[in-house]
């Protein structure tokens, strides 16, 4: 989810790209085959705690299988430092490791793989705010960075014990304007890149199979897309797959989405997603599936059941115009 202020739009203009020749090669994609339709569902709970029941042609269903049922492979999943924190997203605790534990019960028992989403926060992240979990506020860089470090592993490894470890981990939601502010805003590169690498050595300590996002929020912007990637890459950040967010209000038309994601994928030979979207469904993925190279995987839908995009209505019924794009488009696209 992005939220941004006008006077936080202003910021978006960052340093200038460094030149490609100073940037360190990057390894080949990790899964050239691998194809996503995804959804970030982490309401899920909290509807089904207010009474929601999913259904589709009046038949009741988890709306995972619902979703898993229409082509969807892949489930998104934010979660938060501790949200029952005073200044904390939930008291009841949504979106904590708890219930992040259940729910990826609920996602692997579909055979459904799973993308963990870190905010590193105790509420929303995204480019307008990057908040320091309550535990955090008061220690030194050093021992942010540290905390950064145990906190991502003990939450993989606490997934680990129970058989669910996430197929991919995003350190960081929307982080084109940086995390953990102010120590780790953007204009503290050589800071963010400290923790970002923290993040990444945690997962890759945990298990280095899974594969590694980082998510901006600049989905028709290449020249800030460029900027943050080799600002990234010539500090050593190592990293499998570049997010971006498209909402059209903020990130620009069709074409520039379509050039942007082009021109990353080919300049880094880099995997690319889009990590969120909701406006123009078909064409979309009609762009990420079609793009020259192969290696832009997919994307995730943001929020599809009734919170932020509606394709389920308020009582949980599926409206059928919408969930009934993505059978054609996996279908099309030969996405299992």
């Amino acid at each position: 989810m992005i939220t941004i202020a006008a006077s936080v739009i202003a910021l978006l203009v960052l340093p200038a790209c460094i030149e490609k020749s100073q940037v360190p090669p990057v390894v080949e994609p990790k899964d050239s085959s691998e194809k996503i339709i995804g959804a970030d569902i982490s309401f899920l709970p909290q509807l089904e705690k207010e009474g929601v029941h999913f259904s589709v042609d009046g038949k009741q269903d988890d709306a995972i299988n619902i979703l898993k049922a229409h082509g969807f492979n892949y489930i998104r999943l934010r979660i938060f430092n501790n949200p029952t924190a005073d200044s904390g997203y939930s008291k009841d605790g949504y979106c904590g490791l708890d219930e992040t534990l259940r729910m990826a019960k609920r996602i692997k028992a579909a055979n459904m793989k799973f993308l963990l989403d870190f905010h590193y926060s105790d509420t929303w992240a995204d480019p307008g705010k990057q908040f320091k979990p309550e535990a955090w506020k008061t220690l030194s860089f050093s021992n942010m960075t540290q905390a950064l470090h145990d906190y991502t592993r003990d939450v993989l490894n606490a997934l680990k014990a129970q058989g669910t470890l996430p197929d991919m981990v995003q350190v960081g939601n929307e982080i084109n304007h940086g995390i953990l502010w102010p120590d780790g805003a953007f204009t503290n590169t050589d800071n963010l890149a400290a923790l970002l690498k923290a993040g990444i050595g945690a997962t890759r300590e945990v298990s280095p199979s899974i594969r590694i996002m980082l998510h901006i929020a600049d989905g028709g912007q290449n020249d800030e897309s460029r900027s943050f990637v080799d600002n990234m890459l010539s500090r050593g950040v190592q990293f499998d797959i570049i997010g971006e967010s498209y909402y059209p209000q903020w990130h620009g038309t069709l074409d520039e989405l379509k050039y942007n994601l082009n021109d990353l994928s080919k300049r880094y030979n880099m995997d690319v997603v889009v990590a969120e979207y909701t406006a123009h469904k078909i064409e979309v993925n009609d762009i990420a599936f079609t793009l020259p190279g192969g290696n832009v995987k997919g994307t995730f839908i943001w929020e599809p059941l009734n919170t932020w995009e509606y394709i389920f209505d308020k009582q949980g019924k599926a409206i059928d115009s919408l969930l009934n794009i993505y059978p054609a488009i996996a279908k099309k696209y030969s996405i299992k």
